[in-house]
């Protein structure tokens, strides 16, 4: 039963931090692309409030409960799922990380931009494509990783 509750969490963790990438991601776009500054602000403010709601807690959360269920299961960390899950669980970090700082920023500058009713600066475009770029790996890791997940006896035996 405690395994089982381990799991869930994990579970339920993963999706949350797939989903709330994949829904802040898909909303920042479309607002920075439609380029309305109000909506631009608000996105941008809810895109951080997301992150510090629903990812760091998940980003803590998936490898603590999936540590304890491969030690539970006596599962060496070196287990290539694992280790492979870890490195890309890490990649995806090193990603986000500064995602988190360039959000803030953009917050910032849009924010003042709609404050000074002036458009958004030149800045605010290279850290949005920068933020973009950057979430391209740490999407495809996250996904890779769920797909471990679900697929780890068939790839590893």
């Amino acid at each position: 039963m405690i395994f089982l509750t381990f799991k869930t969490i994990h579970i339920l963790s993963a999706f949350l931090l797939f989903g709330t990438g994949l829904g802040s991601a898909f909303y920042k776009f479309s607002a920075d692309q439609g380029g309305v500054l109000e909506n631009i602000v608000v996105t941008n403010k809810n895109v951080v409030l997301a992150d510090w709601i629903f990812t760091t807690p998940t980003v803590i959360i998936q490898p603590v409960t999936g540590i304890i269920m491969a030690n539970m299961m006596n599962l060496p960390l070196t287990t290539p799922w694992i280790m492979i899950s870890l490195i890309l669980y890490a990649i995806a970090g090193v990603c986000w990380l500064p995602v988190v700082v360039l959000q803030i920023r953009m917050h910032k500058l849009s924010k003042l931009a709609l404050e000074n009713s002036t458009a958004l600066p030149e800045q605010y475009h290279r850290y949005a494509r920068l933020w973009f770029w950057l979430g391209v790996p740490a999407f495809l890791a996250i996904m890779t990783v769920i797909i471990l997940m679900v697929f780890k006896s068939s790839l590893f035996g």
